[in-house]
């Protein structure tokens, strides 16, 4: 069995886990929160952003992008704490983020509004360059989720939840993204968060099935942790990268009484792996 330790719970709908500089910053949909903790447990509020989704990304140099979704905008934190504007998506309703090693930022959104039970259309994804330029580089992805890129910056992978895919795509010189293909076939993997690790496999967060799961290039199943709860994303950091951080909560739905998860049973979970990770997140 894989020793998972809590290293944080009582918490909301915890997502976008990121490795920086020591600590894990997380966010908390529920109170609309972005956390960082450290290996000993001990935690601080870092942003506060009235956003759901609300996912994170660390730029080359040290500033923290928040996809402030309601309002349709990428938002910068700088050194000092203060919040600016560095995009503008357009539109609201955004999801996940990943930035590559030139400061390139892809965002992704799904088609449709899942809260209301508006019926499933195809997303897509945006690139938001450092000078804030906006354009689409990627669509008809049936549920785009999770993003990683490769450690070479050559390869952006995005979770397809409901295709219960990885699809990937090249990275061109100017951001674009080109070849698009099935990275692996997950069978009735859901995938939500993702990162890579130095070996170019990946692992996945899986909310309806409980686990993350680590696989290689066409879909083989290379390791697998079960939880006692969903998986939503995974990261992996530590001083030597060692260490699988996963954040889970229990999943209610979106018709549960008191909202998607349960209040308090979200966790930051810690597993200890092999592989280091590489690229981004």
């Amino acid at each position: 069995m894989d020793e998972v330790k809590v290293l944080l719970d009582g918490r909301g709908l915890v997502e976008s886990p990121r490795w920086h500089e020591g600590r894990l910053y997380f966010s908390d949909w529920s109170s609309g929160e972005v956390i960082a903790v450290d290996l000993e447990g001990n935690s601080e509020v870092v942003a506060r952003v009235d956003a759901l989704p609300l996912c994170t990304a660390w730029l080359p140099d040290g500033d923290l992008l928040i996809v402030s979704s309601r309002e349709g905008k990428l938002l910068r934190r700088r050194s000092d704490g203060s919040l600016g504007v560095h995009a503008d998506l357009g539109e609201p309703g955004w999801n996940d983020i990943v930035v590559d090693d030139r400061g390139n930022a892809y965002v992704n959104r799904i088609g449709f509004d899942l809260a209301t039970g508006e019926p499933p259309k195809p997303g897509f994804v945006h690139l938001a360059t450092p000078d804030g330029t906006v354009r689409r580089v990627a669509d008809d992805i049936e549920f785009p989720n999770g993003m990683a890129v490769t450690a070479d910056g050559s390869t952006l992978i995005v979770a397809d939840s409901y295709g219960h895919r990885l699809v990937a795509f090249d990275i061109e010189p100017d951001g674009g993204l080109s070849g698009r293909r099935v990275w692996a076939d997950l069978g009735d993997g859901t995938p939500d968060g993702i990162c890579v690790d130095a070996e170019n496999a990946v692992w996945y967060a899986d909310v309806p099935n409980e686990r993350c799961v680590r696989v290689a290039e066409g879909g083989a199943v290379l390791r697998t942790i079960e939880l006692d709860r969903g998986g939503f994303a995974c990261v992996l950091g530590g001083p030597e990268k060692r260490t699988l951080f996963i954040v889970a909560a229990q999943w209610a739905g979106f018709s549960g009484p008191s909202g998607p998860v349960p209040p308090g049973t979200g966790q930051v979970l810690a597993v200890e792996v092999d592989v280091p990770g590489a690229g981004r997140p």
